[in-house]
């Protein structure tokens, strides 16, 4: 819909360029020599050798042979003044005839006026010219921006050091004309339309501008509807409002649609571009573009009347404006094709002039001084002494908060008078010694860049601050305070040679702009100083305000806001999820797999899978499984929803909201290896696909806006459902169950999972609106698996191979992330060049990385050294970055090396051949190794992609767990993949991606598990992992036993292994709640092992671990060695039959204490049990059919960990980390509100049912207190053991907690 208007705007740009070459230059070869033909007296200069001006044309050869100063020092000059103002196109230098004085590097300056000089600058800053090597060659500049002014300045900046300054100097360009008209803020010009009302469809204006004020209508025009359009200076920024069609939107009554530019009130010309097509508008001021559309319906902008330029008069009011008006000059001003000042030079009729408009431009005589050092800027003016009072008056502007304006030591010993801006605040202070006669503080922010006005005035005993013609007195009675004018005004700063009572500063000087300086109501004559004449000064540029925004354009990236001192900007990035020195870094992630490389498991995350590009962070849900990271996106729609009353004139249709843009879903499923999204349509009398000929009934909106006539389960394509593929729907004839047709409810669930169609943005349902028609839709959310990026890997295996890619594009940013492993002592990861520039990146020795930059200014170089080899074969990230605030270089955890920009110079990285990963464009210095997951600026390289193709290097790169291997935990076994590795758990207690997950379970009184050994069975679904390796020898010569518990029971029996020779092994819990090992290995040898360091019973976590082999055998309890003992003779179990935990049920003839242990068995929890490369808990919990294992009472998964530390009745069901957005139950939908039919029956079920209950209830009431009262008899009848205190007695509340808090789960 938008191509007519947009083909319609590049024609109009297209015509507006040429328009504005044509007036650029009236020749086209704008290269003619311009200072060949001038008299010796166009030349001037800063000084010069003979004491007269001297002609300093290219190849000048009389007299001196050119100009060369009297002294060769940085504040030399020499210009010449062209006559008219002319168009600039080149430059060119000499030395000095016959001597030994050149210049070996210059900058320009150009000025309308030979006042208020502007530096020539390229890439946004001051441009240094190379100059000469010798007396005779001359070098030529072509400028790249073409320059219009009739004065050119030469500022030598170095210069042969065997020699002194000396120059000869051509200017190359061509005759400018221009049209100009000169407001004086109190006159217009009127643009009369030759209809009542002009309406347009495109409009361009064009014009150039130079002003002294801030603040100024340049033009305006207006409907009696409400349209309206508005260029206003505000604040030296070009505002423009623009409104087509909303009759409430008034001029001023709310924001401007666009705001560009920053000092435009610098006498300086500016260029301004406005192209509107409909409701698209292009506004250009200077160099930078803002591109916006406006709101509403319309695309004519209906102007009734006129077009006003320079102010808006008010309609019956000669003379009087709405606004302050323009004050300044305006050239060149084109409205759609007319020449507006070229009509009012001509007086045509359609011109009107309010006021006072003239035609050529008139220059204010004003000279601007430039204090450029915090440390060593000053201007020293001398004041008429001993004047009773003093009167001072100034203009500033700056952007830092801190600095000295002005110090004087006032006459007849009345004190120093000092004024300053601290933290944007006007502070003056008049002090004598130690004592504070005055202070005065005014205004706020003031280093925001603007021009404000200061005066100080004393007189009579009166002391007044005037901020912006805001005065202010102290608040101090000065009625007794005399003060003398004194003889020295120092303003910005002070000399370093002088004493406190001369000049004080106390706090740094001065960076900023001055101009219009008063002392004692005379100005002072800035040039005098210059020339010499008089007053001092240091560091200053005279004749120039050098102020520069840094903060346009804006370099915070992300949306990062931008504040600045004088010489750099800061980036705030609060609430961006951005980072760095420009908000360039990510604070979040790219993928659920990077999260789980970390170590993290299930939860909610946020992820930005382009990094540092411009799409922002999108709140995802990691399910984070042993063999699949899951990503998961929920949307705003997640029940199942019933429709009715739907038909092709009356859609039903319900748009997804994922809390996130389209792009940012977009690259998460570009990020991901597959993506699936289940549809369900749930159907009576509502044909779905209306398959198989008919036009679909039902469709869904994927991601790009396209209409898609298939259902879940079904290939893109084919308008079928899944039955359809399978051939099992309800009615063969039809490929989805629901076009069947059917009274009866019937649905189609399955699978989206092409992802260049997903996600599912919108649903739209027209068939409900028949008799007995229903349907219910339910949208799950978008899931994907596998990072395609993480684990995208290379291997180099000759030193001449490389792969190449397109250059690398990072003017202003540049971040370079990639992991690498290696055994080679050098090699170049990646490199690219440019003309001049490039960038490189390499293992520079075995311990050393090196990133090389060069943007223009000189080559920088980073160096991370590591203490420990980085050729270790194992896996190492680097992280480069280049921004206009920095260059850093960032290896693994190492510190990370900075070196800060300069603040001048080159700052655009422009790189013009391919980029080489692996290698450099001179085949030399190749890396060999692997290097994987590469990203510049957020976007990844698709290395495997490309090594296909290319010999010397292989996809992909083994051997990630001898890196990663230590990230499985607990006896788990890192499993190689080819994209990335897996945590193999079985041989270990613990599950989880990274084993740490603690299986664990409560034990009521009785519970038992027994594990037999016997022959290896498969205990994992991966049937590619070797089953066997939880198994041992049956007879093993060694024990590792490893286990946690908490019980409030003592005595308890905790673990029990038995022999088929009747030896044993028994860890229980003693009276007392001391740990007791028991090793039976013979009938004649019993060792037992006590712990008794304290009672163990005591309901918190205790860890155990028990280490024999051979002889010798170590017990750790809480991870302290409690126990180091040898056998005697060679012991170990001669075969094992089975092992026990809880209450041992089998008929064996236990030790007396073990038997007493074992009465009750084990009550409470235990977590985490193995027996050497057994894991019985885990396998009764998660194998219990395929293990040869025995569960007797109830086994109840919880969690130990729970309960330590705090109250037992603390005991909570460990949950599944599945998905939360995971499957609802998905039968048919609601009964009551799909059977609607079958109400009546249901309401007579529902009241048998009651009666039931309560039947049932009376009964089991009577039953529950018959069983209650049976159980008291038994407990008073039955023997306890001795052992058996009240505190055992007093354990059932663990065991009421247990049964509260558990989860039922019978195995």
């Amino acid at each position: 819909m938008d191509s007519v208007p947009r083909l319609t705007s590049v024609l109009t740009l297209l015509f507006s360029g040429l328009w504005h070459l044509g007036l650029t230059a009236t020749n086209y070869n704008c290269d003619d020599p311009l200072a060949s033909l001038l008299s010796p007296m166009a030349f001037s200069s800063s000084s010069d050798l003979t004491g007269t001006p001297s002609p300093a044309q290219l190849n000048w050869r009389v007299g001196t042979g050119g100009w060369s100063p009297a002294d060769s020092n940085a504040q030399q000059w020499l210009q010449m003044d062209l006559g008219n103002r002319v168009e600039i196109t080149a430059v060119a230098t000499q030395g000095r005839y016959g001597s030994s004085d050149w210049v070996t590097s210059y900058s320009l300056m150009f000025s309308d006026t030979g006042r208020n000089w502007k530096q020539y600058k390229q890439e946004d800053s001051i441009w240094t010219f190379a100059g000469n090597m010798n007396a005779d060659s001359v070098v030529h500049h072509k400028l790249l921006h073409a320059v219009r002014a009739r004065f050119v300045r030469f500022v030598p900046l170095a210069w042969n050091p065997s020699g002194k300054i000396g120059m000869r100097v051509e200017v190359y360009g061509c005759s400018y004309k221009s049209d100009v008209a000169d407001f004086d803020g109190r006159s217009s010009l009127l643009y009369r339309f030759n209809q009542k009302l002009m309406s347009t469809l495109k409009d361009v204006i064009s014009l150039k501008f130079k002003s002294m004020q801030g603040d100024g209508v340049l033009f305006h025009g207006e409907g009696q509807r409400g349209d309206h359009i508005t260029l206003e200076l505000q604040k030296g920024r070009l505002a423009l409002y623009l409104n087509l069609d909303d009759s409430k939107a008034r001029l001023g009554s709310g924001p401007p649609s666009a705001t560009l530019g920053s000092l435009l009130d610098d006498q300086h010309w500016h260029s301004v571009l406005m192209e509107r097509v409909g409701k698209q508008v292009n506004f250009t001021v200077d160099k930078h573009t803002q591109h916006f559309r406006t709101r509403g319906e319309a695309d004519a902008l209906d102007i009734d009347y006129e077009l006003s330029f320079g102010g808006i008069p008010v309609p019956g009011k000669p003379g009087t404006f709405l606004k302050k008006n323009f004050h300044g000059c305006i050239e060149n001003l084109y409205y759609n094709g007319v020449n507006i000042i070229d009509l009012a030079k001509r007086r045509k009729h359609q011109i009107y002039t309010v006021g006072n408009v003239t035609f050529s431009c008139s220059e204010p005589q004003i000279v601007p001084i430039t204090f450029v050092n915090s440390r060593g800027s000053y201007l020293l003016l001398p004041g008429t002494p001993q004047i009773d009072g003093l009167s001072v008056s100034f203009q500033f502007r700056t952007w830092n908060k801190d600095g000295l304006l002005l110090s004087t030591e006032l006459s007849e010993g009345s004190g120093t008078l000092l004024l300053s801006l601290e933290g944007g605040i006007l502070r003056l202070v008049i002090g004598k010694m130690t004592e504070r006669l005055a202070e005065i503080l005014t205004g706020s922010n003031l280093n925001d860049g603007l021009w404000h006005s200061v005066s100080v005035s004393a007189r009579r005993n009166r002391i007044t601050l005037t901020l912006d013609d805001d005065a202010t007195s102290p608040a101090q009675d000065t009625a007794w305070v005399q003060i003398y004018s004194g003889n020295s005004y120092y303003f910005g700063g002070c000399p370093n040679n002088l004493t406190d009572s001369q000049c004080l500063n106390p706090i740094k000087a001065f960076q900023g702009c001055m101009r219009l300086i008063f002392i004692d109501n005379q100005p002072k004559d800035l040039i005098s100083v210059q020339q010499g004449s008089l007053g001092n000064f240091s560091d200053l540029h005279i004749d120039l305000c050098s102020i520069k925004d840094r903060c346009l354009p804006n370099y915070c990236e992300h949306g990062g806001s931008c504040s600045q001192s004088w010489t750099t900007f800061y980036c705030n990035c609060s609430d961006t999820s951005y980072t760095g020195a420009t908000c360039h870094n990510p604070v979040y992630e790219q993928s659920c797999e990077v999260y789980r490389h970390q170590g993290n498991t299930a939860g909610f995350f946020r992820i930005d899978s382009d990094g540092s590009g411009p799409l922002g962070p999108l709140q995802v849900y990691c399910n984070i499984t042993e063999d699949k990271i899951w990503t998961s996106v929920q949307h705003n729609s997640t029940e199942l929803t019933h429709v009715r009353g739907a038909n092709p004139e009356k859609p039903y249709a319900m748009a997804l909201d994922y809390g996130g843009s389209v792009e940012q879903l977009e690259a998460m499923i570009d990020h991901s290896e597959h993506c699936e999204q289940e549809v369900a349509y749930h159907c009576r009398r509502s044909r779905l696909l209306n398959t198989p000929d008919g036009a679909p009934f039902t469709w869904w909106i994927g991601r790009s806006r396209e209409r898609h006539p298939y259902w879940g389960g079904s290939p893109p394509g084919v308008q079928q459902c899944e039955c359809g593929l399978d051939e099992s729907c309800l009615d063969t004839r039809h490929f989805c169950n629901c076009d069947a047709d059917k009274d009866e409810w019937a649905n189609d669930t399955g699978l989206l999972s092409f992802k260049d169609h997903l996600p599912v943005t919108q649903i739209v349902i027209t068939d409900t609106d028949r008799s007995n028609s229903e349907a219910a839709w339910r949208i799950g959310p978008l899931r994907c698996y596998g990072d395609r990026h993480f684990w995208n890997a290379v291997s180099f295996y000759t030193e001449a191979s490389y792969l190449h890619f397109p250059p690398f594009h990072a003017e202003f940013s540049a971040d370079i992330s990639f992991f690498f492993k290696t055994t080679a002592l050098s090699g170049v990861f990646l490199e690219n060049l440019g003309i001049k520039d490039f960038i490189r990146l390499e293992i520079s020795s075995p311990s050393e990385i090196t990133f090389a930059i060069d943007v223009g200014n000189g080559p920088v170089e980073l160096v991370v050294q590591s203490p420990s080899p980085l050729n270790d074969n194992q896996w190492h990230y680097v992280r480069a970055e280049r921004n206009l605030k920095e260059t850093s270089l960032q290896v693994d955890s190492l510190p990370r090396s900075t070196r800060e920009t300069p603040d001048e110079g080159h700052f655009r990285l422009q790189l013009t051949s391919q980029l080489f990963v692996g290698g450099t464009s001179s085949r030399q210095k190749g890396f060999l190794g692997c290097i994987r997951s590469l990203h510049l600026n957020g976007q990844r390289l698709d290395l495997e992609e490309r090594a296909k193709f290319t010999s010397g290097v292989r996809p992909g790169c083994p051997g990630h767990c001898s890196s990663y291997g230590s990230i499985c935990h607990n006896g788990g076994k890192c499993v190689e993949k080819h994209s990335g590795y897996l945590c193999d758990c079985t041989n270990s207690p613990y599950e989880g991606p990274f084993c740490k997950k603690e299986v664990s379970a409560v034990f009521e009184a009785g519970t038992s598990v027994t594990y037999i050994f016997q022959e290896p069975y498969p205990v994992t679904k991966n049937i590619s992992l070797s089953s066997s390796a939880i198994y041992t020898d049956s007879a093993p010569s060694k024990e590792n036993i490893a286990f946690s518990f908490v019980t409030a029971q003592a005595p308890s029996l905790l673990f029990f292994v038995n022999s088929s020779s009747q030896d044993f092994l028994a860890v229980l819990l003693c009276k007392n709640g001391s740990l007791q090992v028991r090793y039976q290995l013979s009938k004649e040898e019993t060792h037992v092992f006590t712990i008794d360091v304290e009672n163990f019973a005591n309901r918190r976590m205790h860890h155990v671990k028990i280490n024999r082999e051979g002889r010798e055998i170590t017990i750790q309890v809480d991870r302290q060695l409690r126990l180091s003992y040898n056998f005697s003779p060679e012991v170990e179990f001669k075969v094992i039959r089975s092992l026990t935990l809880g209450k041992v049920t089998e008929n064996h003839r236990l030790d007396p204490e073990v038997a007493k242990a074992n009465s009750l068995g084990f009550v409470g929890c235990m977590s985490s049990v193995q027996y050497n490369h057994v894991a019985p808990l885990k396998a009764a919990l998660r194998h219990a059919t395929a293990a040869p294992v025995t569960v007797q009472g109830t086994l109840t998964e919880s969690s130990c960990s729970s309960t330590v530390d705090s109250d037992v009745n603390a005991v909570t069901t460990v949950h599944s980390s599945s998905d939360p957005f995971g499957k609802t139950d998905e039968r048919e939908p609601l009964t009551n509100a799909v059977r609607s039919d079958s109400a009546v029956i249901g309401g007579v079920i529902a009241v048998v049912i009651f009666i039931i209950f309560c039947v049932v209830g009376i009964m089991t009431r009577l039953l529950y207190q018959h069983k209650q009262s049976q159980r008291t008899n038994q407990m008073k009848e039955k023997e306890y053991p001795e052992n058996l205190d009240s505190s055992f007695r007093n354990d059932i509340d663990l065991q009421n907690t247990v049964s509260e808090c558990k989860r039922e789960y019978f195995i």
